[in-house]
């Protein structure tokens, strides 16, 4: 077949460099190298395992549960390069952990949103399935981050997140020398009225790649911008952070229960205390 002399998926993974046995089953997805080390300042240990490119890794436990993280840059094509390279390594479930902008006055800096699902604005999903496939995080994903927010006393919103491409003309602002992109300048009235409670970069991708191969995911992010009120503060990342590791111990006790119950999906009516 064409292409096979570069195959890069032998082993060591191309672009993230780790191979099997490196990650655990789930595997938080911040964007920025940096906030691998704040993630991990929640768990018992850890070891780094790779750092090459944009993408570092950790591995570790949090509360005895196994957790790894990996940074995957900004945006949705190197977000998708990870999510391929750790499933093939045996990683099974993803949770976005990153900052957004908030589409209603009612939310405030800091506060988290976890992602129900996402308006697919961003290209890379559509080079995987039809541009009506729709981007659904897994309900167990969603409702471990919910019950650990809700442990941890952390202000959250739940609902549909939009992933753009770009931050500056895609999310509705002024690109260089105040330029403007065509209906850019409604974009964030016809989101706020439809119900959509954020913007970020890579979710949708994520959820939509999780999906098509059988894989969890989902997302938390922390408001750092409220585009209704113009309000911008670099805040409640660690609070996402905490919220995102709580959810994979969480998600490690449904595991159990489902294997105890002899059953394939969790769901409200299965204790997780």
């Amino acid at each position: 077949m064409p292409g096979d002399s570069e195959d890069p998926n032998e082993e060591v993974q191309y672009h993230v460099e780790l191979t099997e046995g490196d990650v655990a089953d789930t595997v938080l997805l911040p964007g920025d190298p940096e906030r691998v080390e704040k993630i991990s300042e929640f768990w018992d240990d850890y070891e780094e395992k790779a750092y090459h490119r944009e993408y570092r890794t950790l591995t570790g436990t949090y509360d005895d549960a196994p957790i790894s993280v990996t940074s995957t840059g900004i945006g949705s094509p190197s977000a998708a390069i990870a999510v391929e390279e750790l499933a093939r390594v045996g990683a099974d479930t993803f949770i976005r952990v990153g900052s957004c902008g908030a589409l209603s006055a009612e939310m405030d800096v800091g506060d988290l949103v976890i992602s129900t699902g996402a308006v697919r604005q961003e290209g890379t999903s559509d080079e995987y399935v039809r541009e009506d496939y729709p981007a659904v995080a897994h309900d167990e994903v969603v409702s471990a981050l919910v019950a650990a927010a809700e442990r941890l006393n952390h202000d959250y919103h739940v609902g549909v997140t939009m992933s753009a491409d770009g931050f500056y003309t895609g999310q509705g602002r002024p690109g260089f020398g105040g330029y403007q992109a065509a209906g850019s300048e409604d974009l964030i009235e016809e989101l706020e009225a439809a119900n959509v409670k954020n913007i970020e970069m890579e979710a949708s991708a994520i959820l939509t790649i999780a999906n098509v191969y059988g894989l969890r995911a989902g997302a938390v992010c922390s408001v750092y911008a409220n585009r209704a009120t113009g309000e911008f503060r670099a805040e409640g990342e660690y609070r996402a952070s905490e919220t995102a590791s709580l959810a994979v111990k969480l998600l490690a006790k449904m595991d159990a229960k489902k294997a105890e119950e002899g059953v394939d999906r969790w769901h409200a009516g299965m204790s997780l205390d």
